[in-house]
């Protein structure tokens, strides 16, 4: 999703709005800033993104989960809906059109990535979670949704909605998710990183370019906004986790009809 779907981190995108709602500091703001910058010039690596995860998981620590729903719902389609590329709602558009599910799995908090998901008219969202106890977060991760997790929870989800993995279209800018992109018939990398354009060209997968933010509004029309409640209805999970390696996959379905 993040430098695949949208121009930005998308965890990190929302830092001044949590800083608005008293949930982090002024010094956070700033590190988070500084983390988007280096994110966009160079990527992530394993070890950047393993620091990330573990700043950002012990950042919420004692958030009120509710609260974090609200905020990402009130300031959703300001952040995001500006920042999505033209090139990937293109894509969409076509892979709706062809009859086939689209699938974003993100490194990303749920609570970020399901709005989001909602906005893109995704058919399926898979992203990190957080733990939470009596209505807080504790700090601590359920799920990763990271490198060979995201492959294991596709191959779940092809199970389970009977994809052909082999006929599946995957987009991803981290060469982290190696293992998902090899999990599929048909892979593409997106603003790579330099280790994963290295891959690209060596197994010779496309290598897209996106550098065209739309407002998604004006873009896809017939995607109506979801409403307030709707959005809070589905930021549910995991507060303010890594991003950077994200990918969505698609496929026509068995059953065009369906």
């Amino acid at each position: 999703m993040d430098k695949t779907i949208i121009a930005k981190s998308s965890a990190l995108a929302f830092s001044r709005p949590f800083y608005q709602g008293g949930l982090i500091n002024r010094r956070a703001v700033l590190r988070s800033a500084y983390a988007q910058f280096v994110f966009l010039v160079g990527g992530a690596d394993h070890d950047q993104m393993e620091k990330m995860r573990q700043y950002l998981s012990a950042l919420t620590r004692g958030w009120n989960v509710q609260q974090v729903r609200e905020i990402v719902a009130e300031t959703l389609h300001n952040l995001i809906d500006p920042i999505i590329y033209d090139e990937a709602a293109s894509l969409i558009e076509q892979h709706h059109a062809a009859g086939r599910d689209v699938v974003i799995v993100s490194s990303s908090g749920s609570e970020v990535v399901e709005p989001i998901g909602a906005l893109l008219g995704a058919d399926h969202v898979i992203a990190t979670r957080l733990q939470i106890e009596d209505g807080c977060y504790t700090g601590e991760i359920e799920y990763y949704a990271y490198a060979e997790n995201k492959a294991a929870a596709i191959r779940v989800l092809a199970e389970v909605e009977g994809y052909d993995l082999a006929e599946c279209y995957a987009y991803s800018d981290s060469s982290t998710d190696l293992p998902l992109l090899e999990a599929v018939g048909h892979p593409s990398a997106v603003n790579p990183d330099r280790a994963l354009r290295k891959e690209a060209l060596a197994r010779e997968w496309p290598v897209l370019v996106f550098d065209r933010p739309v407002e998604l509004r004006r873009r896809l029309p017939e995607f109506s906004a979801p409403s307030r409640s709707v959005l809070t209805a589905v930021a549910v999970g995991a507060a303010l986790l890594t991003a950077g390696a994200v990918w969505y996959a698609t496929r026509r379905r068995r059953h065009p009809s369906a």
